[in-house]
């Protein structure tokens, strides 16, 4: 949900931190945790909690949750802007659905609490057992799903994942810059298109 909202930063790290610390591993500095702000939860830990095992990994991404569902559902804000391009687009037609690795009861409660669900044709997001964590099995499912045609859908997202699962679905991709994703990790990842405001959306639709 990088393209549209901005989760308090220092809470996501400080999750992370609270769940590696609770389980006695290894808690990096809060720099070296950016790269986890984006990909799904139980890659990052795979990651953090290298040869842990699968259930020390799950372990961790509940204890996450668990501070999230408290505190981080609550502390989102909206990009500047980023409602207006949500109404234009929405006037010209376009169907707007959301893609996000966070659970779907989350991403419904969050969307809710900003006034914003409306906005959106449908919300997609994974299930809290791990189904569709991964962008490109869930953005080839809401393809399915909605009937969308390949060559007339764009994915938008601000991490490296976004543009991969775009990618490996055959379909257009645009890296925001606005988001946590830096344009290196947009370029190497291979986005169609990069932006670096919302309002300049509108000028790509």
């Amino acid at each position: 949900m990088g393209l549209l909202l901005i989760p308090k930063r220092g809470s996501l790290i400080l999750f992370a931190s609270y769940a590696l610390k609770h389980l006695g591993a290894n808690v990096p500095s809060s720099e070296e945790l950016e790269w986890c702000i984006g990909p799904p939860l139980v890659d990052s830990f795979s990651i953090l909690l290298k040869d842990a095992g699968e259930k020390l990994i799950l372990e961790a991404v509940e204890l996450y949750r668990v501070n999230f569902k408290k505190k981080g559902l609550l502390e989102c804000f909206l990009y500047e802007g980023i409602v207006d391009v949500l109404n234009k687009l929405t006037e010209r037609n376009f169907s707007i659905y959301l893609a996000t690795a966070k659970p779907k009861v989350f991403a419904d409660e969050i969307l809710k609490n900003l006034n914003i669900y409306d906005l959106f044709s449908n919300v997609y997001g994974s299930e809290l057992d791990g189904t569709r964590n991964n962008k490109t099995e869930l953005i080839d499912y809401i393809i399915k799903k909605e009937g969308l045609i390949r060559a007339e859908t764009v994915m938008i997202g601000d991490r490296e994942n976004d543009i991969v699962g775009a990618n490996n679905n055959n379909i257009l991709s645009c890296g925001v810059l606005y988001g946590y994703g830096s344009k290196a990790e947009l370029i190497e990842a291979d986005a169609d298109i990069i932006i670096s405001k919302p309002e300049y959306l509108l000028d790509i639709f």
